[in-house]
């Protein structure tokens, strides 16, 4: 796919400028998944992913004009649907398309009309929902084969709107390289990929494109987040109801920090026990920039984002060293794992030991500490704090979650491998 990133004005919902791009604290962590099933088995057919979006807690309304009615059908053909859509709209005049959107369009299928849909479909689906439910408006637009020739392309815009601005997929078909119920099943499963996007389901198959198809994919974010990416913030939080503020309600926390790809059972319960033990609210956090990894695009930073939906509040932020970190979450505990603890004591990304205990006497001084998880290591078992050495000047600054308290062999990476595979 190809993407550009631009910026969208909540008031007016138009584009503010352009750039490219490569409060709830949720107390009661529930147990299980990202999106609810056996994070690794990748969706292969429309029903499975359908299936994985009714096992997320978001709502939506959708509207398509032209095509799409079939990714419908995907989501009602099995049991759950009633728990994500709201309402749906097939629009198929002129004066039904000027009712929805407020105006009356020059050209049904571009990037504008979706988008006007999209926000229209996401009022109506906060209307419809109950308050702390994350909702998301979906819709389409679209011009196929039918039972006469056409001259011009065959295409559709399609567009979602939620609280981290809007996302706009535009696709022109290869002519005749389908008939209409070929093209008919390629809308409607860029559909479903649209709306898994929203609900935080990463793992989905490829659309089936053919010769030089491809998606075109536009992001208007959300003030925050625009401001988050260049660098006039240094975060935004997501609350479980889909929400983004500038700051979550407590003060302090114990923090889970990770790239989440994906968000799985192991997460959620380490932060669950770490509430228990140290007996404050718990809190995610996803970074965009990673000392060690490549930087996340707000575009992706949404979708992992979606996985906590119903489940706790994450903060996205600018902060990739714990020393940041504790400046932006004063009187914290980070929850880390047991090779993240060993990365933190390494001198060699401080430029030296007197480095390193200058800058972990900068984490003390803001009140913060560190609760460190066991792993389980092929050579050497499982192994925990105890397993490491501690310079005795910043020994303090740790402390051991007992592996009666948690314990869950489970990596994101191993979950990607079996995607994979």
């Amino acid at each position: 796919m190809m993407l550009r990133m631009t910026r969208l004005d909540q008031a007016s919902g138009e584009v503010r400028r352009t750039r490219s791009e490569g409060n709830g604290q949720g107390r009661n962590l529930p147990a299980g998944d990202g999106n609810g099933l056996d994070p690794t088995l990748r969706p292969a057919t429309p029903t499975e992913l359908a299936t994985a979006i009714h096992a997320t807690p978001h709502k939506m309304v959708m509207a398509f004009a032209g095509a799409g009615a079939q990714s419908l059908a995907w989501l009602h053909s099995v049991g759950g649907s009633s728990r994500t859509v709201l309402a749906a709209l097939d629009i198929y005049t002129p004066a039904s398309m000027a009712a929805l959107v407020g105006f009356m369009p020059a050209r049904f299928t571009s990037r504008r009309v979706a988008r006007a849909m999209a926000r229209r479909a996401r009022a109506l689906a906060s209307d419809f929902a109950n308050p702390a439910d994350p909702v998301f408006g979906l819709a389409s637009t679209a011009t196929i084969a039918t039972d006469r020739a056409k001259r011009g392309e065959h295409r559709v815009a399609a567009a979602v709107n939620d609280a981290f601005g809007t996302v706009t997929y535009y696709l022109t078909l290869e002519k005749d390289a389908r008939d209409r119920g070929g093209e008919e099943e390629i809308v409607s499963l860029l559909l479903l990929a649209a709306a898994a996007d929203a609900c935080g389901v990463l793992s989905r198959p490829d659309l089936p494109l053919v010769a030089d198809e491809r998606v075109d994919t536009t992001f208007m974010a959300a003030d925050l987040l625009a401001d988050l990416e260049e660098g006039d913030r240094q975060m935004v939080v997501m609350r479980p109801d889909g929400a983004l503020v500038s700051r979550s309600g407590a003060e302090q926390h114990v923090i889970l920090s990770g790239s989440f790809n994906p968000l799985h059972r192991g997460h959620l319960e380490l932060a669950a026990a770490a509430e228990r033990h140290v007996g404050l609210p718990a809190l995610f956090e996803l970074p965009l920039l990673n000392a060690e990894k490549a930087p996340i695009g707000l575009l992706e930073a949404r979708r992992r984002a979606q996985q906590f939906a119903g489940r706790g509040s994450v903060a996205l932020t600018r902060a990739p060293l714990f020393l940041e970190k504790a400046s932006l979450f004063p009187g914290s505990v980070f929850v880390v794992g047991l090779d993240t603890a060993e990365r933190i004591l390494e001198p060699r990304f401080y430029g030296g030991q007197e480095g390193r205990d200058r800058a972990l006497d900068q984490i003390a001084s803001h009140g913060c500490r560190f609760l460190v998880a066991g792993r389980l290591d092929p050579d050497e078992g499982y192994k925990t704090l105890r397993n490491l050495t501690l310079p005795r000047s910043c020994a303090g600054l740790f402390e051991e979650l007992p592996e009666d308290d948690f314990r869950r062999d489970v990596s994101s990476t191993e979950i990607r491998a079996k995607w994979l595979g």
